[in-house]
């Protein structure tokens, strides 16, 4: 794909290059510049920096390979025939992207008995559904589902990828990738085409959302990004849509699958889903303890809500990773988004500043929360908490 190499006859030892590269890969030997090829990451920094044009960077693009990917395919993830409403939310996104290209939009369903529900797709906008149904794909496991996604990638040769931003998308995506030597781009916030080179153009935070990077897969197929749940607009149903259905025939054989499913235990939740609630009532560290998580569940039930937390309380062991917001947790936009012990760091924010309305209880007039919320409460929580609680149940009693 590229090759890199010293012209010794043109290279003067100035050095420029050695500071130029990023990846260390580059020393003066003998007064001349050697690459150490294991590091090289052929970005071409150190080319353009070389006054006396002494490195020769040739990047060879696989047109032919190029050309012959074709499609825009999205992973739908599903647990027990239910698919995730990041699934819609990524047809909504790809049936965009595959305007652009003007490739069909496709969907990739992978479990047991989901004969009965892959209609859903096609009315969500997928033009062809590649359906892997086989008792050993009931439950989602690494090894197997890798298997299957890339057989079926080599098969049909997409161009362009996309999953959710899950925890089943954040394990299954890297292996893919890995296995097929392409990129991937995780967490995306922002997708689009650049159609004269076809070149999928990923945006995404970085240092903890102080800037946005916009990256693209220029000599790889496919292009694949994983996509945060909620950043996205979900694609609107046509009933009764139909489309091509494409059987994958599992050999179970061929699969080194190093895992099994012994048993899921289901977590018990009060409230509704975090991810798919209008209201959520949030906790951090400013509870101090788990016990008054009890609080916050009293508020939500009040409210109808759903339980969020900060990463600070889910690190502390006082509430389950299912219900962190924030850049390493889920990425959530409800109608309302109350904030109580929450300092605001800008990985929480970045997890909930689209909600439509955001009230911060805090006692520190200080706090971070209070330059993005709606309404701002500076008192103690304890005291400010249950007592909203109790306004609210006065008023549903009429």
């Amino acid at each position: 794909m590229a090759e890199i190499s010293v012209k010794r006859e043109e290279c003067v030892g100035c050095e420029a290059c050695v500071a130029a590269c990023p990846f260390g890969a580059i020393a003066m030997e003998d007064g001349c510049a050697t690459i150490d090829l294991d590091r090289c990451n052929f970005c071409g920094a150190c080319v353009s920096e070389c006054p006396y044009e002494a490195i020769l960077l040739v990047k060879e693009e696989k047109q032919e390979a190029r050309q012959a990917a074709r499609g825009v395919w999205v992973f739908a993830e599903q647990r027990e025939g239910a698919f995730s409403t990041v699934v819609f939310e990524l047809l909504g996104e790809g049936r965009k992207l595959a305007d652009a290209l003007g490739d069909p939009l496709c969907a990739v369903a992978i479990g047991h008995r989901l004969q009965d529900h892959v209609h859903i797709l096609f009315e969500y906008g997928a033009d062809v559904v590649y359906l892997a149904d086989h008792p050993e794909l009931e439950h989602f496991r690494d090894d197997a589902y890798t298997c299957v996604f890339v057989d079926l990638v080599n098969q049909y040769r997409p161009e362009v990828c996309i999953f959710g931003a899950t925890s089943t998308g954040r394990s299954l995506a890297p292996r893919i990738a890995a296995r097929l030597k392409t990129g991937l781009t995780a967490d995306c916030t922002g997708l689009e085409i650049q159609k004269e080179e076809r070149l999928l153009i990923q945006t995404r935070p970085a240092f903890g959302g102080n800037i946005m990077a916009t990256i693209h897969c220029r000599y790889r197929r496919p292009q694949m990004a994983t996509v945060r749940p909620r950043v996205m607009k979900k694609a609107e149903p046509v009933p009764g849509r139909r489309g091509e259905l494409v059987r994958y025939e599992l050999d179970p054989s061929r699969m080194a699958v190093r895992t099994r499913v012994l048993q899921f235990v289901r977590e018990e939740v009060e409230t509704v889903n975090l991810e798919d609630a209008d209201i959520i009532v949030s906790g951090g560290r400013g509870l101090g303890d788990p016990k008054n998580f009890k609080y916050i569940q009293d508020l939500a039930r009040a409210m109808g809500a759903a339980v969020g937390a900060s990463r600070a309380a889910v690190d502390a062991g006082w509430i389950p990773y299912s219900h962190q917001v924030g850049q390493t947790g889920k990425t959530v936009s409800p109608k309302v988004y109350v904030a109580c012990g929450i300092s605001g760091a800008i990985q929480h924010l970045a997890g909930m500043s689209s909600s439509d309305i955001i009230v911060a209880i805090n006692r520190d007039p200080d706090a971070p929360i209070f330059k993005v919320c709606t309404y701002g409460v500076v008192g103690d929580l304890f005291q400010v908490v249950p007592a909203l609680t109790e306004e609210i149940n006065k008023a549903k009693r009429g």
